[in-house]
């Protein structure tokens, strides 16, 4: 018996190095190339598998083998170990994660340095205004490649937020940004650390090199309900009120709220009278917009689950429109009595506000997207409008033909409901993928100009938001790029 079981297995070794796939794609055999299995090495066959060949080293094109993971570094295979059997397991997550990590610290590393590489061949400001003189350029054409320069040498800087109570900034965390119509405000979410979330403005009058000083602003409301969606509404004046969608929790339903900028303390201008807190029984609202629209005075609009409100503030009036999905993103046109909806079928519609209660069949303009629509912006002319989905695609439309004219590519979304920000005056376009990146293409031509990793560790959780102006701080402000990540803001300026 000991005899005939050691020749069948002294067969089947020499069956596996006469047939070398089998030896290349056998997880529990080493496979260098001529060497035999020890029965010392057996116990470590768990541990690691060298590498098929020595023409794989250094490349990501080794075969994947079930349950194990090949370093090109190392020129080996390691084995997946599942994360409940180890306190430190090498898991496919954890590899991924860690690779991330290495590509985020590199590009930091060359963030830092003070001479930055330019994302287009031959472009600096000597050939640009030489083509300028030479006539090669018109005004309109220089002043946007003069942005897109000035982009590309953007440097990180880190702001000094001031306020009444330190303790809070150093455990409250970001979650939004976004500034109001001139710039010279901030109005920011934080997640409080015990639960829930906390509103707050920041001046950025205090915005200038190089002390870079802002003050957050006390603020007197505080809600453990989730925010869905923010903007600033014009009801007194410009950017005088907050409209908030917020989740609703056990019995207590959601609804939309004016939160009005006077509540925070000196954040209203001189002479402005406390304002008056509204509140709107909306359940479910997953979008909002105010209207800036003549037609719609005083109104704003929520995205629900296959509905669409107007509400008009002052008489409490509302209009219903029907749809047939989740409306994620919304906005208002202002020259046309438009109000264009993404929804989560990947449809775009626009309806007509001045009919009441329109069905299905009544949609002014359809376009469509593969997956959800997250994020909405119509350009200054209203001919073109940008929207970006859960499959990472950014779509330029006209909404002359309804066809897609132009894609921005190297965006990253699954799942997340996440802004884009377009400046027509910049000619830039941002956004902030989940991978915590900030991307900024060229709105013109879809050239990606620049992408900036986040300070701090990449984290689905920890997704950076971005706010960018060519005047933060007012009329006469600072050009550049906002970014709050965790607890802290950083000034990205360019001159």
């Amino acid at each position: 018996m000991h005899k005939s079981g050691w020749k069948s297995r002294r067969h089947g070794r020499r069956s596996q190095r006469q047939n070398p796939r089998l030896r290349q794609h056998s997880p529990n055999e080493r496979c260098n190339s001529g060497a035999e299995q020890s029965p010392q090495d057996s116990d470590h066959d768990d541990e690691e598998v060298p590498s098929t060949s020595s023409s794989s080293a250094g490349s990501s094109s080794a075969p994947d083998l079930p349950g194990y993971y090949f370093d090109p570094e190392k020129n080996r295979y390691f084995r997946l170990l599942p994360g409940h059997n180890n306190c430190n397991p090498l898991t496919r997550e954890g590899i991924e994660q860690k690779a991330m990590e290495l590509k985020r610290l590199q590009l930091l590393e060359e963030e830092d340095r003070p001479t930055k590489k330019i994302t287009r061949m031959g472009f600096n400001a000597t050939s640009l205004l030489q083509k300028s003189k030479l006539g090669f350029l018109n005004a309109t054409s220089y002043c946007r490649l003069a942005h897109e320069l000035r982009v590309s040498c953007m440097q990180r800087k880190k702001v000094q937020i001031h306020s009444s109570d330190p303790s809070a900034l150093a455990s409250d965390r970001f979650n939004l940004i976004m500034a109001d119509t001139n710039s010279d405000r901030l109005f920011t979410v934080n997640d409080v650390k015990v639960g829930g979330s906390k509103y707050g403005i920041i001046s950025l009058r205090g915005l200038k090199p190089p002390t870079l000083r802002v003050h957050m602003h006390e603020n007197l409301y505080f809600t453990n309900r989730k925010v869905n969606s923010v903007c600033w509404a014009s009801l007194n004046h410009q950017d005088s009120h907050i409209l908030l969608c917020l989740m609703g929790i056990a019995e207590t339903p959601g609804c939309a709220t004016l939160l009005p900028a006077s509540l925070f303390v000196n954040s209203h201008p001189a002479g402005d009278r406390p304002g008056m807190l509204c509140s709107f029984r909306i359940p479910g609202a997953w979008s909002c917009a105010w209207s800036s629209n003549i037609q719609a005075n005083n109104c704003f609009s929520t995205g629900l689950s296959r509905w669409v409100l107007v509400t008009n503030v002052v008489t409490g009036h509302r209009l219903s429109f029907g749809t047939s999905s989740d409306v994620l993103a919304q906005q208002f046109a202002v020259m046309t009595p438009l109000l264009f909806n993404g929804c989560r079928s990947g449809e775009i519609f626009a309806i007509d506000i001045r009919c009441r209660n329109q069905s299905n069949n009544s949609k002014a303009i359809s376009l469509f997207h593969d997956k959800s629509v997250t994020s909405m912006k119509i350009l200054q002319e209203e001919q073109c409008l940008v929207a970006s989905d859960m499959a990472g695609k950014i779509k330029l439309w006209d909404l002359r033909t309804t066809k897609c004219v132009t894609q921005y590519e190297g965006h990253v979304n699954e799942y997340a409901r996440l802004p884009l920000h377009v400046h027509e005056e910049e000619g830039i376009l941002v956004a902030v993928g989940q991978d915590c990146y900030t991307r900024i293409w060229s709105l013109r031509d879809a050239h990606l100009l620049r992408t900036i990793p986040s300070p701090h560790p990449t984290s689905r959780t920890n997704i950076p938001s971005v706010a960018f102006s060519s005047r933060f701080g007012g009329v006469r402000g600072a050009p550049g790029l906002l970014m709050a990540v965790q607890q802290d803001l950083y000034y990205f300026p360019y001159s």
